[in-house]
């Protein structure tokens, strides 16, 4: 009999993260959280820049759940949640897979804040389930949990970690490069890290803030130097976000990406959806994060090359 070895390494690191699993729906469902099950494959993505769907027959396999969780919403569904499988093309790395699982929560009546709130709550007593102790260890260092937690602008951490501003950077096309090599491994280093406010222009799918039409209410959650949530104020506005799609969908075929259908429904109910905010959060990278696992591949059953 042959034993896959990887396979049985795992054991103790999946032991691990069925048990996190199971905290994150406890936590929810404490909170008033209805959990939902919305369909993985899809006839129309939301049309991003950098994030490539695949293609499954005539549609695709979800990127992420957001488009049909917000029609939810706007359905009068107040707070939901839901753990999922999402697919990207070409994405695969020590942080990355193709496929993998997220964790995303939408609730009316609420800005980014509340979901800033919703973090520090969700990940401390996730790390009490696991560890007993508002803190993690992670690659040798320990990132302490107890309230605060860093709050940073993307301005701000632009001008502290670059010898440039937002602005700048743009303008040269360097905001995703020093972002990634400058600024990111810097943050959630002693405390997790919120960097917030981001550029009206790389808002996605997030209101633009009422006091400065030139940002986002966006906000990105790291940890030892790793992405592990993206959280906005939702935009509901149809006409606003048909020019934002309008406008992903010019770049992409500027770069030769596959065009998508438009999500016309999606887009015909955003306006009937109230003030709220929404969060997607990858659940493999907290895992890795709460177990103290360097690599992805780690704390999944099987990845592809496995297959």
């Amino acid at each position: 009999m042959v034993q896959n070895r990887s396979l049985a390494n795992r054991k103790e690191a999946l032991k691990g993260r069925s048990l996190i699993i199971q905290k994150i729906r406890q936590f929810f469902n404490e909170g008033g959280y209805l959990e939902v099950d919305t369909p993985l494959r899809i006839p129309a993505p939301a049309p991003e820049s950098h994030i490539d769907a695949v293609p499954s027959g005539n549609w695709f396999l979800q990127t992420s759940p957001e488009l049909c969780m917000k029609r939810m919403l706007a359905a009068g569904y107040e707070r939901i949640f839901q753990i999922c499988r999402c697919w990207r093309e070409g994405e695969r790395g020590k942080r990355h897979l193709p496929e993998f699982t997220m964790l995303e929560w939408y609730r009316l009546e609420s800005d980014y804040r509340d979901l800033m709130d919703d973090c520090e709550a969700l990940v401390r007593f996730l790390s009490c389930a696991v560890h007993k102790s508002a803190g993690i260890s992670y690659l040798g260092k320990i990132i302490e949990l107890e309230a605060p937690w860093e709050k940073i602008t993307v301005e701000e951490a632009f001008l502290r970690y670059t010898a440039m501003s937002v602005e700048e950077a743009e303008e040269k096309d360097l905001f995703d490069e020093l972002m990634v090599n400058d600024i990111e491994p810097n943050l959630g280093v002693n405390h997790p890290t919120f960097i917030y406010d981001y550029p009206a222009a790389r808002g996605a799918l997030a209101r633009l803030k009422k006091e400065n039409r030139k940002l986002a209410e966006r906000f990105e959650l790291y940890m030892g130097g790793i992405e592990l949530a993206n959280g906005f104020s939702e935009l509901n506005d149809s006409q606003e976000q048909r020019e934002r799609f309008a406008k992903e969908a010019e770049f992409r075929a500027s770069m030769g990406k596959t065009a998508y259908p438009s999500p016309d429904r999606f887009l015909d109910e955003l306006s009937g959806m109230g003030p709220a905010a929404g969060i997607a959060l990858g659940v493999d990278r907290l895992v890795m994060l709460l177990l103290d696992v360097p690599e992805i591949d780690g704390v999944v059953s099987f990845t592809n090359e496995d297959l």
